[in-house]
């Protein structure tokens, strides 16, 4: 960490929170980490590691550099482990000896992970899961457990989070690969239509939507007949996926079909996180307008016909409900409401800063914002500079 004293950095979160009128509260719960951690660093009495001081900028709405002068931001950190990474997956199917951890350490490890994919919570995803793939992996060559198997598709999931919103496809690619040979090993059904739910981002990086609607229709095929909560989640998430991409290769008619087949599922169960996607009547709604804006300007006001009358519940993943507020916007945008599209930027930069930022969409929009609207150029521009579209 840069020569800033802890005392300095403390005073200058307490600041910047104060300033967006935020308790302390609620800063733990937006970044993260314990009410009681937040306490002790505004106060100076413990120094945030470099991946806790991201989760605070992030959470705050600022760049790490904000906080401590010199800080190298999310971006770098993550870019940095991504060698780690791509060592781990070259050796995922060579057995390198017992895990360091317990089962017991692992699934608790794995679901934090989960958990901080669910969040956004990139930053710390770069610093933690390298080592926790690596040695899910290594608990699964000396077990050959079903349940290790598990473990190993949800660890080189979140890791995929990383590796596909920073850009590295390649490696996203081969993560994904992972997550369905360890899923094939799983004896569970669930977790192969899971697999090719992710498997979908190879089809979106390539702009190969048309086969990743084949793709997905298979596995919607191929799925187990639904018998309970997590199995309707499940094919309801395959559907809810494949309107999304149908939209993309614009065809209409399947992204009509697919997005009815999700919302039939979706009112069957509540919304939950099954099988580490969260599904249910609201992410339907979300997709909605995912749908609309995958199909073009044309079918924009259906968009905004659903936001009108509702917003997401602060209960949903941060990522998803930051996407939803990057798609409104664009469909702001297309209908000529740039004032309403940059309130919609910023909300979903205030859920979710790291997911926000690094949305591509999200970073075309500002600049043509920026270009539309030089007037007002405060605040826009500090936007705009912040997402890196200038």
């Amino acid at each position: 960490m840069p020569a800033d004293t802890a005392r300095q950095v403390g005073q200058r979160i307490a600041a910047t929170r104060q300033s967006r009128r935020m308790t302390q509260a609620d800063l733990a719960r937006a970044a993260f980490v314990s009410l009681a951690m937040i306490k002790a660093i505004e106060r100076g009495a413990r120094t945030p590691s470099d991946a806790t001081l991201d989760a605070i900028a992030g959470a705050l709405g600022v760049d790490s550099s904000r906080l401590v002068t010199g800080h190298s931001g999310t971006e770098r950190r993550v870019h940095a482990a991504l060698p780690e990474l791509s060592a781990v997956l070259a050796a995922y199917d060579i057995p390198l000896g017992p895990p360091t951890r317990t089962t017991a350490e692992l699934r608790h490890d794995v679901e934090r992970a989960e958990a901080w994919r669910l969040a956004a919570q990139y930053s710390r995803i770069a610093e933690r899961v390298p080592a926790l793939l690596a040695d899910t992996l290594r608990q699964l060559h000396t077990s050959h457990a079903p349940d290790a198997a598990r473990l190993v598709v949800s660890a080189a999931r979140t890791a995929d989070a990383v590796a596909y919103k920073y850009g590295a496809h390649d490696l996203s690619a081969r993560l994904i690969d992972v997550m369905r040979w360890a899923a094939a090993q799983a004896e569970d059904a669930l977790l192969s239509s899971t697999a090719a739910y992710v498997r979908t981002e190879t089809f979106f990086a390539a702009q190969a939507h048309e086969a990743g609607l084949r793709a997905l229709e298979a596995a919607v095929d191929a799925a187990p007949s639904p018998d309970d909560a997590h199995g309707f989640a499940v094919r309801g998430a395959l559907h809810m996926r494949a309107a999304v991409i149908a939209g993309r290769a614009g065809d209409d008619s399947a992204a009509d079909l697919h997005l009815t087949e999700a919302k039939q599922f979706g009112d069957r169960v509540q919304e939950d996180i099954y099988q580490g996607t969260a599904f249910g009547p609201d992410s339907v709604r979300m997709h909605e307008v995912s749908v609309a804006v995958s199909l073009g300007q044309d079918h924009v006001s259906r968009a905004l016909e659903v936001a009108q009358d509702w917003k997401p519940s602060q209960d949903l993943p941060a990522e998803r409900c930051s996407g939803f507020y990057i798609e409104l916007a664009r469909a702001q945008l297309w209908s000529g409401l740039a004032d309403d599209a940059f309130e919609s930027l910023k909300v979903a930069r205030h859920i979710a800063p790291q997911h926000t930022r690094e949305h591509p969409w999200a970073k075309h929009d500002a600049a043509t914002l920026r270009r539309l609207k030089r007037a007002d150029a405060e605040s826009l521009t500090s936007f705009a500079e912040w997402i890196g579209a200038v």
